[in-house]
């Protein structure tokens, strides 16, 4: 019977040095850790090397419900996965006891307030981008693609797009945009 800890943070310039801390304090010799979004499931490689790996009597800790899961279906899957497996979770900041009824009950609200956080932090960030639009500062992420250099290429070199994607190190849908946006604009001078 072994802990396993699960750190988690959500954007690459956080640090995971206090959740490590935490969970090596909480007698988990392997802390497995990972900076990626807990609002989904997919892409986070290493909760699915610990879900892999730990066997019946084995304890899974984390810091805080939030870091395993963002949203209550990604949640109760992994409680489920984990009961039926015979694994344990326990979190170091919160009363969570997945053995218990009331740990159980305490657990579910703690997953629903973190995925009506994540709502709400969505909602606040398309009222923001819109209100942005409206004055005429958000406009988007800056292209990455220099148009200029690809309607150059096509024009002067007479290279086709994926010649021009090669060239540029960028992709052939990329190459067709940049085109078509040049036609669309050329057009309307017209």
């Amino acid at each position: 019977m072994a802990s396993y800890g699960y750190a988690r943070v959500s954007t690459l310039d956080q640090d995971l040095t206090i959740q490590r801390a935490a969970l090596k304090a909480a007698g988990c010799n392997v802390v497995r850790a990972e900076k990626a979004s807990g609002s989904r499931r997919d892409g986070r490689t290493e909760l699915q090397v610990l879900l892999d790996f730990v066997q019946p009597g084995d304890t899974l800790v984390v810091t805080r419900i939030d870091r395993l899961a963002r949203s209550m279906k990604d949640l109760q899957d992994i409680v489920h996965e984990l009961k039926g497996r015979g694994v344990a979770l326990r979190a170091t900041e919160q009363p969570v006891d997945t053995g218990t009824a009331a740990g159980k009950a305490f657990l579910d609200m703690l997953g629903v307030f973190a995925e009506f956080e994540t709502n709400l932090r969505r909602e606040r960030q398309l009222e923001g981008i819109a209100l942005a639009k409206t004055r005429g500062v958000y406009k988007g992420r800056k292209p990455s693609v220099d148009a200029a250099e690809v309607r150059r290429l096509r024009r002067e070199e007479k290279l086709g797009p994926a010649a021009i994607a090669r060239r540029l190190g960028i992709g052939r849908s990329s190459v067709y945009q940049a085109l078509e946006t040049a036609m669309v604009a050329a057009a309307c001078d017209e």
